[in-house]
C-alpha cells in the first residue's frame, strides 16, 4: 500500500508543478493612426492586450489573410515563349501540344516514355501560338489562353514536337521565355512553370515554389537537343546529306495544374519574447487601393493554441 502511495503522490506532484508554457491571451486589439492614408504613406498601427505573437497581413496581393491556405483559384492560364528558327526551308516542324492523359516521363526507360507518348491524347495548340519563321530575333507566341484544358483536378502536360523530313536541311529551333501563368479577376498573376530546373526555386508574391522542369526524348534518331534555363534547342540534320532519316523529338513539361496559386504569406511582427508594451509597428503602402490589414495572434503553449484576428479596413489614394 505504502508503495501505492507514494506513485500516487510523485504524479500529484508532477501535476502541481507543470505550468503553461505561455501567459499570454489570445484576445487583443488593434488601432491605426489613421485609416485614410495617402500612396506612399506609412501607417502606424498600436496595440493593446497581451498575445504571445501576431502576424501581419497588409491586404495586398501575396500578403492577404483570406488566401492564406489557398491552393487553387480559377484563372485564366496562359503560356508565353518565343521562338528563333534558322537552316532549311521545311515548314510546320515545330509544334506546340498538351494533354490530360499523359502518364509522364520514366527516367532512365525511353520506350516506356514512348509507350506513354503513343497511348495519350494529344491536342495541336499550336495555331494559338505565333511562330519564328526566318531571321535571328526571337519572336514572342502571344498570349496562349489555356481555360478550355483548366478542369479541376486535372493536371496537364505541355510538348515542343519536332518532326523533320529526310532528304532536306533540318531546321533548328530555339525556345525562350517559356512561362506558365495563371493570371486571376484581380489582376495576380502566378507562375505555374517556367525554365527553371525541377531544383532551381522561384517565388510567387515571396513564396518559393519550383518549376517542373523539362525532359527530351528522342522518338526518331538524326537529331540534336538541348535543354537548359536559358534555351531549349532541337535541330536535325544540318546538311541535306546528312538527312538520310527523319528526325521526331519530344520536350516535356509537366505535371501542371493550371489553377494552382500559392497561398498568401504575413508577415510575423511580434514573437514570444517580445512585450507588446514594446511593439510599435510601421507600414508603408505605396499603391492606391482599399486594403484589408489584417493581425492574427493569441496564445500559444505546450497544451493548446487559441488565435483571434483583427482586420482594419484602409483607403489609400
Amino acid at each position: 500500500m505504502q508503495k501505492y502511495l507514494f506513485f500516487f503522490l510523485l504524479i500529484a506532484m508532477a501535476c502541481s508543478c507543470s505550468k503553461p508554457f505561455s501567459n499570454g491571451t489570445a484576445e487583443f486589439s488593434v488601432s491605426a493612426e489613421r485609416l485614410n492614408l495617402n500612396a506612399g504613406d506609412t501607417a502606424r498601427f498600436s496595440f493593446t492586450g497581451n498575445p504571445d505573437i501576431i502576424t501581419f497581413y497588409s491586404g495586398e496581393p501575396g500578403r492577404r489573410f483570406a488566401y492564406r491556405n489557398r491552393v487553387e483559384a480559377q484563372g485564366q492560364p496562359v503560356v508565353n515563349f518565343s521562338t528563333v528558327r534558322a537552316n532549311g526551308t521545311q515548314s510546320n516542324t515545330l509544334q506546340l501540344m498538351i494533354s490530360g492523359d499523359f502518364k509522364g516521363v520514366v527516367r532512365g526507360d525511353t520506350p516506356s516514355t514512348k509507350s506513354n507518348i503513343a497511348a495519350a491524347v494529344w491536342t495541336d495548340i499550336t495555331s494559338r501560338a505565333t511562330l519564328a519563321s526566318t531571321g535571328t530575333t526571337a519572336i514572342p507566341s502571344g498570349n496562349i489562353d489555356l481555360s478550355d484544358f483548366a478542369a479541376a483536378g486535372v493536371p496537364v502536360y505541355f510538348a515542343f514536337k519536332y518532326v523533320a523530313a529526310a532528304g532536306s536541311i533540318q531546321p533548328r529551333w530555339t525556345i525562350t521565355n517559356f512561362t506558365i501563368r495563371n493570371v486571376l479577376d484581380d489582376g495576380t498573376s502566378y507562375v505555374l512553370g517556367n525554365m527553371n530546373t525541377s531544383n532551381s526555386p522561384y517565388t510567387n508574391y515571396g513564396v518559393t515554389t519550383y518549376s517542373p522542369g523539362f525532359a527530351a526524348y528522342t522518338l526518331q534518331n538524326n537529331f540534336n537537343w538541348s535543354v537548359s534555363t536559358a534555351n531549349l534547342m532541337i535541330t536535325g540534320a544540318t546538311t541535306a546529306g546528312a538527312a538520310t532519316a527523319p528526325a521526331e523529338a519530344w520536350l516535356f513539361i509537366g505535371p501542371v495544374n493550371l489553377r494552382k496559386v500559392t497561398p498568401d504569406i504575413g508577415q510575423v511582427i511580434k514573437s514570444g519574447s517580445q512585450s507588446i508594451a514594446d511593439l510599435n509597428f510601421y507600414y508603408r503602402y505605396n499603391t492606391a487601393g482599399n486594403y484589408k490589414a489584417t493581425f492574427s495572434g493569441g496564445r500559444v503553449s505546450s497544451e493548446e493554441s487559441s488565435f483571434t484576428s483583427y482586420t482594419l479596413n484602409l483607403s489609400v489614394q
